[in-house]
């Protein structure tokens, strides 16, 4: 029942719907469920697995999200708050080598979490715009945590190659590399994590060489 000021018909401040509790509670449910089920190694949970685990019905689950990528926007969505949550950024006044190995092994506690969304999402980004977005939203947050971090290593760099440094160290230190690294190479979390700071170090030194006079001065 909504709670209506019945001079005005205007809902007192702070009021919140029921209605739009329940609707939200169950759409975290469903947004749990789903990185619950991937989690624990179902890499394409069906629709009726995420209902099951989310305590809903299926027609529960398509009427709060219509379809597929939706859902992936918002799953795509809550992991982002969660890494956010625990995200601590590198000091960037320590010296260089600190720096790169912060850095590194920060990148790689991010890509061991996000190794079973990430084999899920190879499953299916190649039909799903919105993961294949989603891809490129992790590339571009690598990309600017390495724009702050080596700002004094990149200053003085030419425009072009300064961008194809910044992505080059963002290919380095996201999924393609590491999932490389991990699965292919079959190397421990220590032994991947100096391999990419070993491509981390060689490509800002290649910055750092390839600065204007004036920057360097």
């Amino acid at each position: 029942m909504y709670a209506y000021d019945m001079d005005t018909g205007i809902r007192p401040p702070g009021h919140v719907d029921g209605r739009s509790a329940r609707a939200e509670r169950t759409r975290q449910a469903v947004i749990d469920a789903h990185i619950a089920l991937i989690r624990a190694g179902e890499l394409k949970p069906t629709g009726a697995q995420i209902a099951a685990r989310a305590g809903v019905s299926l027609r529960s689950l398509w009427g709060h999200f219509g379809d597929l990528e939706k859902l992936f926007e918002a799953t795509g969505a809550e992991l982002l708050r969660r890494q956010d949550d625990a995200y601590e950024p590198v000091d960037p006044s320590l010296p260089l080598s600190e720096r790169i190995d912060a850095y590194c092994r920060q990148r790689a506690e991010l890509l061991e979490f996000i190794a079973p969304f990430a084999r899920s999402s190879e499953i299916r980004a190649p039909f799903s715009r919105e993961l294949q977005h989603n891809r490129l939203r992790y590339f571009e947050r690598a990309a600017f945590e390495a724009q702050v971090l080596f700002a004094r290593e990149l200053d003085g760099v030419g425009s072009e190659v300064r961008c194809q440094i910044e992505s080059s160290i963002a290919i380095s230190t996201t999924w393609p590399m590491w999932v490389s690294l991990r699965d292919v190479l079959r190397l421990p979390v220590p032994d991947a994590v100096e391999v990419m700071k070993r491509a981390v170090k060689a490509l800002i030194c290649e910055a750092m060489a390839a600065r204007r006079p004036a920057a360097v001065s």
